[in-house]
C-alpha cells in the first residue's frame, strides 16, 4: 500500500489537489471518499470547491476524475466547456450515460483503501 504524506503547511485545498493527482487514469473517486480519506468526512462540499478552482493549479489537477457518490458528472459545469468532463472521463475508457459513469463501482478508486495516511 502506497503512504501519502502532506506537508503541515498546506490548506485543505492544496491536499485535495495531492491527493487527486493520484488518482490513477480510467478510475473516479467522489468528493466523500476524498473528504474522509483527509480526516474531514463532513467537508465533501469543501472539496467540490476546491475541484471548482482547480483548473488553475501547477501541475494540472485530474477534476474529471472526482464525481458525486452516485458516479455524477455534478462537476460538468466548471469546466471549458459543457461535455468536456465527459470526453475526458470517456477518453479513459469510461462509459457515461445521462451524465452519469456506467458501472460505476468498477471504475471507483478510493484514497482510504489504496493509500495510507500517516
Amino acid at each position: 500500500m502506497a503512504k501519502l504524506k502532506f506537508a503541515k503547511q498546506n490548506d485543505f485545498f492544496q491536499q485535495v489537489y495531492q491527493l487527486v493527482r493520484l488518482i490513477p487514469k480510467g478510475k473516479v473517486t467522489s468528493y466523500g471518499a476524498i473528504a474522509k480519506y483527509l480526516g474531514s468526512a463532513k467537508s465533501s462540499r469543501m472539496v467540490g470547491y476546491a475541484m471548482n478552482n482547480s483548473h488553475v493549479q501547477v501541475p494540472p489537477v485530474p477534476a474529471h476524475r472526482v464525481v458525486n457518490r452516485n458516479g455524477v458528472l455534478t462537476g460538468k459545469h466548471f469546466f471549458a466547456h459543457q461535455h468536456e468532463m465527459q470526453q475526458l472521463l470517456e477518453s479513459e475508457g469510461l462509459i457515461i450515460e445521462n451524465d452519469q459513469i456506467q458501472n460505476f463501482s468498477d471504475s471507483f478508486w478510493n484514497p482510504s483503501e489504496a493509500l495510507q495516511l500517516y
